[in-house]
């Protein structure tokens, strides 16, 4: 391993290192999963975890062997057929950077002293890494949205501090400590709506510590945070598992074969490249259509940076589900004129009585939805709850630069001087929503005692 700078206090300018990778390419023709592979029926979701556990509990630089085995395993979800292939396997897979993207990738990989991000900010135009070398880069690529998804900007999190730590081992215990403790500050005050990074932050900061905050063993004290960070990926894998099945099992209960394919609205990132390895919303959908549900997916466009569009659709395409793409504007009354069956988003956090921030544009859909009888359903993973904070109104929520909404590549779109307000969440109610889709099952509430 390189020797380590000096401590960094300051956050510098990022150090980008965008290495070409092969862009992701629909197959002519979907290979089709063979007759005695039926995923609903031999519950693949549970062996997943199950072996993502094991991984994470047994291997010795678990963040590399997860990344390589969720890769695997949850590729297929997307490719049924290489389940066989890749049981017999005896070679390992190429170097991440090499690898031709097909129908899978997952969000980041950790290379060294780097975390390398799928930048998503070029896609649907291009696959293209982006490195981070210490949080306060990783703090720039939230920031810039190079990384999307609460579970992924957790994980992120968890990795960056490890990265600052090993930068900063052979610093005085004091400085160390004024270092870390700014950079995990700086990672929380980044996307503050998002319950995943500081529930991440806190699980690697305790893990400093344990060691001991004024240690002399700076190799000690990165050793501690690296396999906290690396335990963090393995659980939220093996957990957003688990949740995919329960949300399989939920779909199946609202099909009705008869009437054609089931119609699902899926509002905000839930994917792959947003929840680390393996998603959540959008997943289940990814997922029910490879265990043969006839599924249509209806993906609103996500304004102001259309991630909707440009990621949610791209990895539908990619892995060969039948998707519409609609305006923000319009999915409110396509639910309101019972063109969908079911809408689902991912929960950024839920607090003590059941209110749920997510992607903005949510609240509006959760009140039609009600209206309408549709079934308005929350995924929520451990990492997104917040039973600290009581009700959602003291949720705080975060906003995207105004130019992002007053211009768009390059062309203004309002006159001069025009202000512009760009909030990135909404807050649903508890009583809007249907149930939570959690690795435990559907549930009605959260927590134990939820407020009133």
């Amino acid at each position: 391993m390189a020797d380590p700078t000096t401590d960094m206090t300051a956050e510098p300018e990022p150090s980008v290192a965008t290495v070409p990778v092969a862009p992701a390419e629909q197959p002519a023709e979907p290979p089709a999963s063979p007759p005695d592979v039926d995923l609903g029926r031999r519950r693949f979701f549970r062996q997943f975890a199950g072996e993502l556990a094991n991984t994470a509990a047994t291997m010795v630089g678990t963040v590399q062997a997860i990344q390589r085995t969720s890769a695997e395993l949850a590729g297929t979800i997307l490719d049924p057929s290489r389940a066989a292939e890749l049981a017999t396997a005896a070679t390992p897979l190429p170097p991440a950077v090499t690898t031709e993207v097909v129908q899978f990738r997952t969000s980041f990989r950790v290379d060294g002293q780097s975390i390398r991000f799928v930048d998503q900010r070029a896609l649907p135009g291009e696959v293209i890494e982006h490195a981070s070398i210490s949080a306060a880069e990783v703090c720039w690529a939230i920031r810039n949205e190079v990384v999307v998804g609460a579970p992924a900007i957790g994980q992120a999190a968890a990795v960056g501090l490890g990265l600052t730590a090993d930068r900063v081992r052979t610093a005085k215990p004091y400085a160390r400590r004024a270092t870390l403790r700014g950079a995990a500050n700086a990672l929380v005050n980044t996307a503050p709506t998002l319950a995943s990074i500081r529930w991440a932050v806190d699980r690697v900061i305790a893990a400093y510590e344990t060691v001991g905050e004024l240690s002399e063993d700076g190799a000690a004290i990165v050793d501690a945070m690296n396999a906290e960070a690396e335990r963090i990926i393995g659980e939220v894998t093996a957990e957003h598992g688990r949740l995919v099945d329960v949300g399989v099992m939920a779909l199946d209960a609202l099909a009705r074969p008869e009437t054609g394919p089931l119609r699902i609205l899926i509002h905000g990132p839930s994917g792959a490249l947003a929840g680390g390895q393996l998603g959540t919303a959008l997943s289940i959908a990814i997922a029910a259509h490879h265990a043969e549900r006839d599924v249509q997916v209806i993906v609103p466009e996500a304004r102001p940076n259309f991630g909707g569009a440009r990621i949610s659709c791209w990895e539908l395409a990619a892995a060969g589900v039948p998707h519409t793409l609609v305006a923000d504007a319009a999915a409110a009354a396509l639910v309101a004129t019972g063109e969908v069956d079911v809408v689902i988003v991912p929960a950024d956090r839920v607090v003590a009585n059941g209110d749920t921030a997510a992607t903005i544009g949510s609240y509006a859909l959760a009140v039609v939805a009600r209206r309408r009888g549709i079934p308005f359903y929350v995924c929520a993973p451990t990492s997104s709850l917040d039973a600290a904070t009581e009700r959602g109104v003291s949720i705080t929520i975060g906003s995207r630069p105004a130019s992002e909404l007053q211009r768009f590549a390059g062309v203004e779109l309002a006159p001069p001087g025009t202000q512009a307000s760009v909030p990135t969440h909404d807050v649903t109610p508890a009583e809007l929503v249907t149930g939570f889709i959690t690795p435990e099952g559907v549930r009605s509430a959260l927590f134990a005692s939820p407020l009133g």
